[in-house]
């Protein structure tokens, strides 16, 4: 995936939903009987997805996406285990925020939508009243404002993450990618959204539902 710009062209705001990646449509492989052939709208609205081999979008290659918000609007989330190469100190300088945690903490790429926008996951010990904060679930939560930002930079929980860029499908996109296999749809966990990066989240969140990923290998067909 590209590197997004650098700090000082961020911008923090709602994001607009729209397609990402290619319009290919990837065939059902050999891990499809895992996929049900409905996930509701409450399951969306807070769970992981996990890419499949199906997925041939290189945006989303071996990623782990926590999904925000899911509605007949569409659907918006942030990859959690990609980097920026950028670092937090380096943001909140260029953004004039004071930074009271680890500098050097990776700011991640939270997809490929966007690139110039910034979003903040915090867990549980945050001050209260976070402006535009709200709970995702147990030991996740949410926001998208520079006000934001400051309040989380005066005394910064133990875990908070700062995004780049957002993952974001349009109405009926993501059902159309789960039925045919792109996606598997895993209950969210503040462990993977905080601990590890790159693909070895993606395999321990593989693992934890006890999918081995050598076993899932893209082949045509529906099982």
């Amino acid at each position: 995936m590209a590197r997004g710009p650098g700090p000082s062209s961020v911008a923090w705001a709602r994001p607009a939903v729209r397609r990402v990646g290619p319009a290919r449509r990837p065939s059902r492989g050999a891990a499809a009987g895992r996929y049900p052939d409905h996930v509701s709208a409450d399951e969306l609205s807070n769970a992981l997805l996990v890419a499949m081999p199906q997925l041939g979008d290189p945006n989303f290659r071996r990623c782990v996406v926590q999904l925000i918000h899911h509605d007949e609007s569409g659907t918006f989330g942030l990859v959690v285990n990609r980097g920026s190469g950028v670092s937090t100190g380096q943001l909140c300088e260029q953004l004039e925020i004071d930074w009271g945690g680890d500098p050097d903490l990776e700011v991640g790429l939270g997809g490929p939508v966007q690139p110039e926008t910034g979003w903040v996951l915090y867990g549980e010990g945050a001050r209260q009243g976070i402006a535009g904060g709200h709970r995702v679930q147990a030991g996740i939560h949410f926001a998208g404002s520079l006000d934001a930002l400051r309040q989380l930079g005066e005394a910064p929980p133990e875990r908070v993450r700062l995004f780049l860029g957002y993952a974001g499908w349009a109405p009926g996109q993501l059902e159309t990618e789960l039925a045919q296999g792109a996606w598997l749809v895993v209950p969210s966990s503040a462990d993977f959204v905080f601990d590890g990066r790159g693909e070895e989240v993606w395999r321990r969140v593989l693992g934890e539902i006890g999918v081995d990923p050598a076993t899932l290998v893209p082949t045509p067909g529906v099982h």
